[in-house]
């Protein structure tokens, strides 16, 4: 099977070649802002042809971008009014449920594209060259340029992989481009045979992460050296948010760097280390797809000090980064990743299979089932439900050949069939679930 993996290469520019690509880089972004506003003011358009017939010229004549990236253009912005209208929609039908009263606002003017990261399309926009060289097209056309990177990303770029679009990155604070590449490369198919293991993965933010296999063993993660600095800068940002200088402004912007690095770094180091420690297995991660859109959560003077603390930490942890960094790292581990049902995992004895709010008292991190007094921390419930649910999914895969790597979300008759077997499953360390 296919797997997407992105290499990074730092671009060793001369003076001359880093102000041309600066310039493309610049250009791209003014492209992207005009052909956005284009869309808006024609019906909030995202079809990618239509704005490309009616930018297309423009976007020649006053940016003077090649044609390729002037392709390219309308494509991205025609992606991004798309996942707009989809959240829009998702979002209605939120309300309609009752879930929500807040009405999303992403279409209520413009997107607005502030980063000047630019994409390159493979042999139209740039090609790789021997000895460790790559040809960028820019304004003033194609440029030749050494680059450093990841040896066995170097390798797997010289020798075989394919190679498909590129990102052009601009790291402000080193004053240095990156080429973020996208490579395919073949790995096993996966088969019951060869993915032998179960584990299941709870995220949150105190633990970042909790895992369980069927043998018994977990592990927590702990986010108690991250979420404090995390905290800090959400402090730190409300208060220069209030300022409104200049000054402020290049803090926030500086403020948001490192916070996103920190949570980007502590998200690798977490991956990483749960595909290493279940290699040849099957890991189950929640379906977090439009988990702010289906809880309610008690929000203004109803709420807690510590409840809307808590609202900011889930909302601001990049839970779906982490799971989808497991989900490539473990088809580099020959194992593999799905989504299992995320509903009533902190809720459910894995025991006896009682189900309520009440068996996690206070929301507070200890579960106490209310029917057979089965005592544990509530997050590691969480992964053991989960990683009961990947062991059922593993046993129809042995017994029908068909793996689904999502839960099926086609009918409500048959989402709650799902759910009437996952209340029938029950822990133990026997190799399939007790009913």
């Amino acid at each position: 099977m296919k797997t997407m993996i992105t290499a990074k290469l730092k671009l060793n520019t001369t003076s001359e070649q880093f102000a041309a690509l600066r310039a493309t880089q610049l250009a791209y972004r003014d492209a992207l802002n005009s052909v956005s506003q284009y869309a808006f003011t024609h019906g909030k358009m995202s079809n990618a042809v239509r704005l490309q017939e009616g930018t297309y010229d423009e976007i020649r004549a006053c940016f003077h971008l090649p044609s390729q990236m002037a392709c390219s253009v309308p494509r991205q912005v025609g992606a991004t009014y798309k996942a707009l209208w989809t959240k829009v929609k998702k979002n209605a039908e939120a309300r309609k449920s009752g879930y929500t009263k807040k009405r999303y606002k992403g279409l209520d003017q413009a997107p607005k594209y502030v980063s000047p990261t630019l994409t390159y399309q493979s042999r139209k926009d740039y090609t790789f060259k021997k000895d460790q060289q790559v040809s960028i097209l820019t304004l003033e056309g194609r440029v030749i340029v050494s680059y450093t990177g990841y040896n066995q990303h170097v390798a797997l770029i010289q020798h075989g992989a394919d190679i498909g679009a590129a990102q052009l990155w601009y790291d402000k604070p080193r004053k240095t481009f990156y080429l973020l590449v996208a490579l395919e490369i073949n790995t096993a198919d996966p088969t019951p045979d060869t993915h032998t293991g179960i584990a299941g993965v709870d995220v949150g933010v105190r633990y970042l992460a909790v895992t369980s296999d069927t043998k018994g063993a977990c592990t927590f993660y702990a986010g108690k050296q991250i979420v404090p600095k995390a905290n800090h800068y959400a402090r730190l940002r409300k208060r220069l948010q209030k300022q409104g200088t200049r000054s402020a402004t290049r803090r926030l912007v500086a403020i948001s760097g490192r916070e996103r690095r920190l949570k980007l770094d502590a998200n690798h180091r977490v991956s990483k280390s749960i595909v290493t420690a279940h290699p040849h297995s099957l890991i189950g991660l929640e379906n977090l797809a439009d988990i702010r859109e289906r809880t309610r959560r008690r929000k203004g003077k109803k709420a807690s000090k510590k409840q809307r603390k808590a609202n900011h930490a889930y909302s601001k942890w990049s839970f779906a980064e982490l799971q989808s960094m497991i989900a490539y790292k473990a088809l580099l581990h020959s194992s593999m990743a799905i989504k299992v049902d995320t509903h009533y995992t902190s809720q459910a004895c894995p025991m006896c299979g009682h189900t309520t709010p009440d068996n996690r008292p206070k929301h507070g991190l200890l579960f106490v089932c209310q029917n057979c007094m089965y005592t544990l921390h509530a997050d590691l419930v969480g992964a053991r439900n989960v990683t009961m649910r990947t062991l059922l999914v593993r046993q129809d895969w042995t017994s029908t050949g068909l793996l689904s790597l999502t839960p099926d979300g086609s009918s409500d008759e048959i989402k709650a069939a799902r759910l009437q077997k996952y209340a029938e499953l029950r822990w133990s360390l026997d190799p399939s679930p007790a009913s």
